[in-house]
């Protein structure tokens, strides 16, 4: 059978519009996975008030750790994917998904049993309201089934994207997400089915983007097969692809272990703050959202051009994706500071929450530029296979500079010395790459293992 599921090659032709063209399907993604949170936080706002809104807000920190380790897990066996298909040595790509597979459902399936046997012990780690326990909760147990079909489309959407398919995770984004919209409306506001209705909703949806995916990348894609009966677990490239993964996935974790920290001092402000919080971060999310999948979209770029042996190509696609992020992030930050209130009354319509929000929104947009060149540095580490690197400046940044000063403003000025902290986080984050990207400038083309 032939291959309907071609990628795009990104050793060849135009710089720029390569870099766009892998990069766009995968911003329009993730705006879509977005969406999953994005509309249940606003049906539920709308529908079932301020109250249920936090009751969904406070577990999104679990929830981030959990969709942290689906991400993390499988970018080394994705680079690996992507360094593969660079050097022309398609027939290993098969090894290294069945390899991946293993891994993630593995993984899935503790994951799922452990957390709805310890959700209440999640809670209490979260300094979760009691008057928002039994709702909390709920949403909680209901999404953690969800896990496995999330591990295993994140997992098949890394393959593809290491051979240049970004379009196809796209596609079935958009179809789960808006699946996701209406039954959000059906179950919440039709059925009234309250704050469980709105994890359903999003449940269902996981499960259809992940046999949806299943069945296309079966049928038409030629490279490789999602499969378990017969697929080769081969440890050559598990120990290769976790030297990239497990820095990778500890990054990711600890990204969420510090979000989740500042999610336990914002839930310990009540009910209000959690409620502007949780509707801020969504338009933060979309707005960073650029800044993050151009960053990821570097990691396969740098990593087929390092199997291709290209430098000179992998330096020309930094400067175009430098270029990009600066007069987007610009944009953005410009349109936040317009429009911050009308995009929290899309949540809620309480003044308070909308102070709350837009407080937060206000100091975080000003410095989505120097979140940007951060991104744009963390895929060139990880594309390079220095993703200890990248690791250690997330630890560094994160949770030695945004955490410490989230919590000790938050003592001496209030909740508005965990909006600063951030800013303070991305700076740290930046510089510190920066330094370890000077570092390594100069050998920029080698990567582990590779041809030196």
């Amino acid at each position: 059978m032939k291959n309907k599921n071609i990628g795009i090659d990104l050793t060849e032709g135009n710089v720029f519009k390569t870099l766009i063209a892998f990069a766009l399907p995968i911003l329009l993604g993730n705006v879509f996975q977005q969406l999953y949170g994005f509309v249940d936080s606003m049906v539920v706002g709308r529908v079932l008030g301020e109250n249920t809104l936090a009751a969904v807000g406070s577990s999104f920190g679990i929830s981030g750790i959990i969709l942290a380790v689906a991400m993390g897990i499988t970018i080394g066996i994705g680079i690996i994917i992507s360094k593969m298909y660079g050097e022309g040595n398609k027939e290993k790509i098969q090894s290294a998904v069945d390899t991946g597979l293993w891994v993630v459902v593995l993984l899935g399936v503790f994951i799922t049993i452990f957390g709805i046997i310890k959700c209440n012990a999640f809670l209490k780690i979260f300094n979760v309201p009691m008057e928002i326990w039994n709702e909390a909760g709920s949403y909680l147990k209901i999404t953690f089934i969800g896990v496995l079909p999330v591990f295993i489309y994140n997992a098949c959407s890394n393959f593809l994207r290491g051979i240049g398919d970004s379009k196809t995770p796209l596609i079935l984004l958009i179809i789960a997400a808006l699946m996701n919209v209406v039954l959000d409306i059906l179950f919440v506001a039709v059925f009234q089915w309250g704050v469980e209705g709105a994890a359903i909703a999003t449940v269902v949806s996981q499960f259809f983007a992940f046999f949806a995916c299943l069945y296309y990348v079966n049928k038409y894609n030629s490279y490789f097969k999602i499969r378990l009966k017969n697929a080769y677990f081969n440890f050559d490239i598990f120990k290769t692809g976790m030297t990239i993964g497990i820095p990778a996935t500890l990054q990711q974790l600890f990204i969420s272990l510090g979000s989740s920290v500042l999610q336990i001092l914002i839930n310990g402000f009540g009910p209000i703050y959690i409620s502007g919080y949780t509707a801020a971060s969504k338009i933060d999310g979309f707005a960073t959202m650029p800044a993050v999948n151009i960053g990821r979209a570097m990691s396969n770029y740098v990593a087929q051009n390092e199997g291709a042996n290209k430098p000179d190509r992998v330096k020309k696609g930094i400067q175009a994706a430098c270029i990009l992020l600066a007069v987007v992030s610009v944009f953005i930050s410009f349109n936040i500071y317009l429009f911050a209130d009308k995009f929290i009354l899309a949540f809620c319509d309480s003044d308070d929450v909308v102070k709350a929000g837009v407080e937060y929104l206000y100091i975080v947009s000003a410095f989505y530029i120097i979140f940007s060149f951060m991104h744009i540095l963390n895929g060139i580490l990880l594309g390079n296979g220095k993703s200890h690197i990248s690791m250690i400046s997330t630890i560094v940044s994160f949770c030695l500079l945004q955490v410490p000063t989230a919590y000790f403003l938050s003592k001496s000025i209030g909740v508005i010395g965990i909006w600063i902290a951030a800013p303070v986080g991305w700076v740290g984050g930046f510089f510190i790459r920066l330094i370890c990207y000077k570092n390594i400038q100069k050998r920029i083309g080698r990567f582990p293992g590779g041809q030196k």
